[in-house]
C-alpha cells in the first residue's frame, strides 16, 4: 500500500489553494497530484477541520502454527518432504508460505547436500 503524502505536504497546498486564490487544478499541476486527491482533503478538511491522513490499523496476521517447538520436531522427522508436502502433512490447514515462514521463525536451513561430480579440467591455453 502507497505512503500517504506528508502533512506539511497536504498543509502546502491547501494554503497554497486558500490562502493564495490557486485554482485547483492549477494547484495539481503545480504539486503534480491529481485533482481527485486535493478535492478529498478539503472534503476532509471541511468534515473534520484538518487534512491529516487517516491512520491504517496496523493488523498483524494470527500465526497458524503457535507451537514452533511442536513444527521443529515435525520439520526433523519429515525434512526430506519438499515445503508443499509439509503444508499437506501438518494438522489443520496451512499453506506453503506459512509453512517457508514457520522455517524461518525457528531458523532451520534446508542444507543441500553435496553430490560428488567430477569436472574435467581443462589446461589453460597460453594467450599470445
Amino acid at each position: 500500500m502507497a505512503k500517504p503524502y506528508s502533512d506539511d505536504f497536504r498543509q502546502k497546498v491547501m494554503q497554497a489553494i486558500e490562502l493564495d486564490g490557486l485554482k485547483k487544478s492549477e494547484a495539481s499541476q503545480l504539486f503534480n497530484i491529481s485533482r481527485n486527491t486535493i478535492n478529498l482533503w478539503c472534503q476532509r478538511k471541511a468534515e473534520t477541520g484538518d487534512v491529516k491522513a487517516k491512520t491504517r490499523a496496523m493488523t498483524q496476521q494470527g500465526l497458524k502454527i503457535n507451537d514452533l517447538e511442536k513444527f521443529g520436531e515435525f520439520i526433523k522427522q519429515h525434512g526430506d518432504k519438499t515445503q508443499s508436502e509439509l503444508a499437506q502433512l501438518w494438522d489443520g490447514e496451512v499453506s506453503q508460505p506459512t509453512i517457508s515462514r514457520a522455517i524461518t521463525k525457528i531458523k532451520h536451513s534446508r542444507q543441500k547436500k553435496h553430490t560428488a561430480m567430477s569436472k574435467e579440467t581443462k589446461p589453460n591455453a597460453p594467450h599470445f
